[in-house]
């Protein structure tokens, strides 16, 4: 009897603790994914608006379904819009983008850095993502991306709008948050919203 007890108790232990440890397992992926949905819909529903010329580059990924990729006038940083230093070795840096609203209602680049912009009125900071950073003399723009490469549209249409000239047609309307963070909150073709994200 007491062979018996000792033998099972410890497996109900250990079943226990397993158990335990799925279910906080389980909480800790749900609140991360909580914090991700608020995150895109607080930036979506607080952040500073600015519209993008954009052109899609291949809509098509079989593996995830119907994406367009896109290409913006922003997505190269022209060296000439750098303030402040610049670093003197290669590696992973983040630039700071300043947009500005231009004649045509589009925001294209007022200033960049390696370091921070500071605020300013009339004017809105992007972060770019990480990058490889290789200085040279002969580089004129600097490829950058800034999370907001990619738009999920329904299955069929990617087609339809990668059919659509680049010049002027494809536009994306952002928010970006203090932080400089975006997301996009709708896709639009020849000024009309065709696509809008939802909050959640």
């Amino acid at each position: 009897m007491s062979y018996l007890s000792d033998t099972v108790h410890p497996r109900r232990a250990l079943g226990r603790r397993a158990f335990i440890a799925a279910i906080a397992l389980a909480l800790l992926q749900t609140g991360i994914l909580a914090t991700m949905v608020t995150s895109h819909a607080v930036i979506l529903r607080n952040g500073a608006e600015v519209l993008l010329k954009a052109a899609p580059v291949d809509p098509r990924d079989l593996l995830r379904g119907e994406y367009v990729i896109l290409n913006y006038d922003i997505s190269g940083v022209p060296v000439e819009t750098l303030t402040g230093a610049r670093p003197q070795g290669k590696g992973e840096q983040r630039l700071s983008v300043r947009l500005k609203k231009q004649a045509d209602g589009y925001w294209g680049i007022a200033e960049s850095s390696f370091g921070s912009l500071p605020a300013e009125e009339g004017t809105v900071v992007l972060m770019s993502l990480p990058f490889d950073y290789r200085p040279s003399d002969y580089t004129t723009a600097i490829r950058v991306d800034y999370g907001i490469e990619s738009y999920y549209v329904p299955e069929g249409e990617g087609r339809h709008l990668e059919q659509a000239p680049a010049e002027g047609r494809l536009a994306i309307a952002a928010s970006v948050s203090a932080a400089g963070t975006a997301q996009i909150k709708s896709l639009l073709l020849d000024g009309k919203p065709v696509y809008d994200e939802p909050f959640y």
